[in-house]
């Protein structure tokens, strides 16, 4: 008798413009062991995250061991991982990288809560790899499309991640177009072929950290 091998997530494409904005999480059952969800604004689920962009800054934040806190910058904004003892090889890798490097990551969507009730999102990294300019732009060109094409796709009748997406969140999906084509463009012009009429995004990406320090 044949036994299916457990099967692990798909990790999606996104763009720190649109992650950050992810704070909505939810499960699809009531298993105290059901996965974790969030819930991308063009509409659809995570419960893990692929992106790649330069590491700009590290720190160890822990108290009593170590705790370390990554910013990488991709084309729209930034994300902030934090690896700690129960992510030894991702905590060992920022340990050893000397930022800048470009870097690509896998890992799980966290969200946070402030003091204030602000949500905050961040990246709890199963690894990180560092790799050369041109799979950073294969990534940045890879992500355009299958942001464009979530966009695309937000308004058909059936798309249950999307109806969520608009129970949930205020932004306009179009927004991560936006976003996603001005990557595209700044990839010696890559983005003709699916800008169509759509106008450049001239927003700074915020130099803040929008994680906080999350609890290890």
């Amino acid at each position: 008798m044949s036994q299916s091998a457990p099967t692990r997530e798909v990790a999606r494409r996104v763009f720190a413009s649109e992650f950050n904005d992810a704070g909505y999480t939810f499960t699809e059952s009531d298993d105290e062991r059901a996965p974790v969800y969030a819930l991308l604004p063009t509409g659809e689920s995570s419960n893990r995250v692929f992106f790649a962009g330069t590491l700009t800054e590290k720190e160890d934040v822990g108290d009593d061991s170590e705790y370390w806190r990554g910013r990488i910058v991709d084309p729209t904004g930034t994300f902030f991982v934090y690896a700690g003892q129960y992510q030894p090889e991702a905590a060992s890798k920022l340990r050893d990288l000397e930022p800048p490097a470009y870097v690509a990551v896998v890992g799980k969507p966290r969200t946070y809560e402030t003091d204030d009730g602000t949500v905050r999102v961040s990246v709890r990294p199963e690894s990180i790899t560092e790799v050369d300019a041109a799979t950073r732009d294969r990534w940045v060109a890879e992500t355009a499309r299958r942001t464009v094409e979530r966009v695309a796709a937000f308004d058909d009748e059936g798309n249950e991640y999307a109806r969520m997406a608009r129970e949930e969140y205020e932004s306009d999906p179009e927004t991560y177009k936006t976003a996603a084509l001005s990557a595209l463009e700044d990839l010696d012009g890559g983005g003709d072929e699916l800008a169509g009429d759509a106008a450049p995004n001239d927003a700074v990406p915020d130099e803040t950290d929008p994680a906080g320090t999350p609890e290890p």
